[in-house]
């Protein structure tokens, strides 16, 4: 079985496919009708990358957009292969021109760059695009605490940006967030009353906690899953 240490390290903590691909927002399971709609964005392509231009430019001036989560993700999308396909951030806040920054483009580029387990979220509107940018600050497995306490605490986009600024090398975003009474790991699941039977039947006579053995019986699959998703 393996250590938590090595689980970590299996965590794909960025985004594992191309750069600009609407592979979330293309997902009718998650989008909907709207996936009919999504578009990409080739950095090699130089029209596909002037289009990005184009729609980093409006998405810096649309503030009517804020309350649209895959309108968000477009942007950030438009902003990661932007950035790819110049070549720098300073290039890109050139060809996409009026008042776009270069802290705005970094910011919603590391959105796209969040893997694809945290974006779905965003693109289902758990986690909102401002909240997702706090998120995207940090690093590693912290990623994923911080988004799955997002998720499960409800957390407001004040208390993730509080939150990410503690998170450096000595304070984990577990730790940050126990500080404010938050325990990561804690879910309430339903299950078949079947199952539900079994396990505390098991449980009872194995002299062990329910959690316990749903926490073995998962670790288990994952680890003979010899191609995890991201």
């Amino acid at each position: 079985m393996p250590d938590d240490a090595d689980t970590d390290r299996r965590l794909p903590a960025d985004r594992e496919e191309p750069v600009g691909r609407p592979v979330v927002r293309a997902d009718p399971a998650v989008t909907g009708e709207r996936a009919k709609e999504a578009v990409g964005f080739d950095p090699e392509d130089p029209e596909s990358v002037a289009e990005a231009a184009e729609t980093v430019l409006a998405f810096s001036q649309n503030t009517v957009g804020a309350a649209d989560n895959v309108y968000m993700l477009r942007g950030a999308a438009a902003c990661a292969a932007l950035v790819r396909g110049v070549g720098s951030y300073k290039e890109a806040v050139k060809r996409a021109g009026g008042d776009v920054s270069v802290s705005f483009v970094r910011k919603w580029a590391r959105v796209h760059d969040l893997p694809q387990a945290i974006r779905r979220h965003v693109a289902r509107g758990d986690i909102a695009p401002t909240a997702a940018k706090h998120i995207a600050r940090v690093s590693g497995v912290d990623r994923f605490d911080l988004a799955w306490a997002v998720v499960d605490a409800d957390l407001t986009v004040r208390q993730v940006r509080r939150i990410a600024s503690e998170i450096d090398g000595d304070t984990s975003a577990a730790e940050a967030l126990a500080a404010r009474g938050i325990e990561l790991g804690q879910l309430e699941l339903s299950l078949p009353i079947d199952v539900y039977r079994e396990l505390r039947r098991r449980a009872s006579i194995e002299n062990r906690e329910p959690g316990e053995m749903v926490s073995e019986a998962l670790r288990t699959y994952f680890d003979e899953e010899s191609v995890t998703p991201e």
